[in-house]
């Protein structure tokens, strides 16, 4: 009997556990530092769980190798992942843009299920073990908690997840163990989290909603590109759209522009037609009232405090000149930034423990024989929109399968070939040769 020990009680924790228990031989260990399983994963999706997306693949993955994700995604993709959820009683719904949730619509559902499947596998649950310390020893790992109790396991699976995220269970503490290891880590950054922005527009519009196309500039060169839902905040902005940037905008630091174009589905002609036709069929009425209808009343006004456009002025006064003004402000309402809240407030950690260092279709360390990881703790980060969390379900069971021997050699050697020949693909379509190809 392999006697297997995962670190981290998440997502990617309990996925691996789930699968390495698959086999009855196997002794399996979930050690989890804090007092209960699944703490972070029960608030994803401000409790609603988006634990997949119909749209998972390469595109939406990010790193210093997102390639890395292919022979996982291929493996356990997301058909994959909802019949493993199915049977383990978990109904969920489709919603806009692939998003997938719980049927129940509360994140809590996940988390009962995975901890019933827990116990029925006799996973033995060992909370508030934190792990200080693991070293191997001959064929064994030798594992020291912070109260000074030891274990030993003959395989041994890193799942702690990233920084992100610090009062649900972020913590470093996956990097520092693969490191004692031998592993390198890359640079840190919160992702999928509000930006920081100049307040003097947007504090005016705290709590109002819209749909917008952004840009992410920095110093005139276009970084990054999204549209979607935007919120304004005391601080700045968030939102579905601005999660997407976050990365980008995290990683570059502060110095760059934010710039939303209100109003995206009028191009800018049809605009100032609207406009036009609103000042010449309500002259009498005041400026404030000239983008009714068309925008929120907060953003409205302050477009055109932007504009220096009186609100009390009468819609005859305005010029054409003035509506430009109004129409530049709109396509472009430019915010300065100033940052992220930082890694408390993010979602997802961008960055982590380099790829290079592990087989992309074991989740075997290449450094450490019988040492795994899955899921955040790894240079992989996805967009918003349940890709993190598919990500987390289908590294763990590669890597619990793959632990706990039940990965066969010529299972892997198939999965290798279809993530080689389906990266070929993917490189050839990034580099433009597919659609020429197509063309010809």
């Amino acid at each position: 009997m392999a006697t297997i020990a995962v670190i981290g009680g998440g997502a990617s924790g309990m996925a691996a556990a789930l699968a390495a228990a698959e086999s009855l031989e196997n002794h399996v260990l979930l050690l989890e530092r804090q007092n209960r399983v699944g703490r972070k994963l029960a608030a994803t999706g401000n409790g609603r769980c988006n634990l997949s997306n119909d749209h998972a693949g390469l595109p939406h993955y990010h790193g210093s190798d997102p390639d890395f994700v292919l022979p996982a995604l291929t493996r356990f993709g997301v058909s994959e992942t909802l019949d493993w959820f199915a049977g383990l009683g978990l109904a969920v719904r489709h919603e806009e843009g692939g998003r997938i949730y719980p049927l129940t619509d509360t994140a809590a559902s996940v988390v009962d299920v995975l901890r019933l499947a827990l116990e029925a596998r006799n996973v033995e649950l060992m909370c508030g073990f934190t792990v200080k310390d693991a070293r191997r020893e001959g064929d064994r790992f030798l594992l020291e908690s912070s109260m000074g109790e030891e274990l030993a396991c003959d395989r041994l699976i890193v799942a702690c997840g990233g920084v992100a995220g610090e009062r649900l269970g972020g913590s470093r503490s996956g990097y520092e163990l693969l490191r004692l290891f031998g592993h390198s880590q890359t640079a840190l950054h919160p992702s999928l989290v509000q930006l920081r922005t100049e307040n003097t527009w947007v504090r005016a519009m705290k709590g109002v909603r819209t749909q917008a196309r952004l840009t992410l500039e920095y110093w005139e060169h276009i970084l990054a590109r999204g549209e979607g839902e935007v919120q304004f905040a005391e601080y700045g902005v968030t939102g579905p759209a601005v999660f997407d940037l976050s990365r980008t905008a995290a990683v570059m630091g502060e110095g760059g522009l934010l710039v939303l174009r209100l109003l995206p589905e009028l191009e800018e002609r049809d605009l100032l037609l609207y406009m036009t036709e609103k000042r010449n069929g309500f002259s009498n009425l005041k400026a404030e009232n000239l983008l009714t209808g068309a925008l929120h009343n907060a953003i409205a006004r302050t477009v055109l405090r932007r504009a220096e456009i009186p609100l009390d002025a009468r819609l005859w006064a305005l010029s054409d000149r003035a509506l430009e003004q109004i129409a530049a402000v709109i396509t472009r309402f430019e915010l300065p930034l100033l940052g992220t809240p930082g890694f408390d407030a993010a979602q997802v950690t961008a960055g982590g423990v380099e790829t290079a260092g592990f087989d992309p279709y074991t989740m075997a360390s290449r450094l450490v024989p019988g040492l795994y990881a899955c899921g955040e703790v790894l240079d992989i980060d996805g967009d918003c929109g349940g890709y993190n969390l598919q990500w987390a379900w289908s590294s763990g069971r590669m890597a619990g399968l793959a632990a706990g021997g039940q990965l066969s050699r010529f299972a892997s050697g198939i999965s290798l070939c279809l993530w080689t020949r389906r990266k070929q693909l993917c490189r050839l379509r990034r580099n433009g040769h597919w659609a020429r190809k197509s063309a010809a």
